[in-house]
């Protein structure tokens, strides 16, 4: 099921043992458009942090609660490593967060979630890296010799949210929110609030029409024509998200390529 991203701001993390905090954001990574983290600020709990939490360990997202249930523990989270969300997240910080949760890394093997397509430890309570536990031979090791300098490419959505999107032949509005998916987690479109070019519509773009996003000027280039995108089936924020809206909106862009 796919979910927006602005509407889980302020959702409550809980935990088996109680709440955690709220989510006030995410990072995903800008290689294979895929949310790595939730950004969770704990609040009056650990007063100042915020700490990260990885897809790994939700077990779904309740909207009628408004709240995201973590296979995590309250202990577990206050001894993590702290975040500075005003500073990017090393690969070496990410490797800290891993090991002490126990998540397999993302960033090494051949597929969406490194070992698998999926976050497919979500919903368990995690044992320590060190025990190795439910991971093939091998793989634990392959893991850790993965180099701690590489660039770990991640983006914050509260600091692209506002990028100015320019079409083939001119302006088409800026960065409003995200759509993505509930299991793989991987961002299935961008939402673009077309602004003063088309008073009060929002359009969905998907990544891979992004051609060049140029990080320092806030600004991304879209393989489509402004007429491709004015006629685009319109995002209506707050309507039920439904796949067969989405593959209108494929099929319409794949028309226009």
């Amino acid at each position: 099921m796919p979910y927006s991203l602005k509407e889980l701001d302020g959702f409550a993390l809980v935990a088996p043992d109680g709440e955690i905090g709220h989510a006030k954001e995410a990072y995903f990574d800008d290689g294979h458009w895929t949310i790595r983290h939730l950004v969770v600020d704990t609040g009056g709990w650990l007063t100042g942090r915020k700490v990260l939490v990885s897809p790994h360990a939700v077990r779904r997202i309740d909207h009628a609660r408004r709240c995201i249930e973590v296979a995590l523990e309250r202990g577990q989270v206050e001894s993590a490593p702290d975040v500075d969300t005003a500073r990017p997240v090393s690969r070496q910080h990410e490797m800290a967060i891993y090991d002490h949760y126990g998540w397999p890394y993302w960033w090494s093997g051949g597929s969406l979630w490194g070992v698998s397509a999926l976050p497919t430890l979500a919903g368990t309570v995690l044992a320590p890296p060190s025990s190795g536990a439910g991971l093939p031979p091998g793989i634990a090791e392959q893991m850790r010799a993965q180099r701690a300098d590489d660039d770990p490419h991640l983006r914050s959505s509260a600091e692209v949210t506002g990028y100015h999107i320019e079409a083939s032949d001119g302006s088409i509005g800026h960065i409003d929110d995200f759509v993505f998916d509930e299991r793989s987690w991987s961002i299935a479109f961008v939402v673009v609030d077309t602004g003063h070019w088309l008073p009060g519509r929002q359009v969905l773009i998907a990544p891979r029409w992004i051609e060049h996003i140029d990080w320092g000027e806030r600004r991304a280039q879209v393989r489509l024509s402004r007429a491709a995108v004015e006629s685009s089936p319109p995002y209506q924020r707050g309507a039920p998200l439904r796949e067969e809206q989405f593959l209108r909106v494929q099929r319409h862009f794949e028309r226009s390529e």
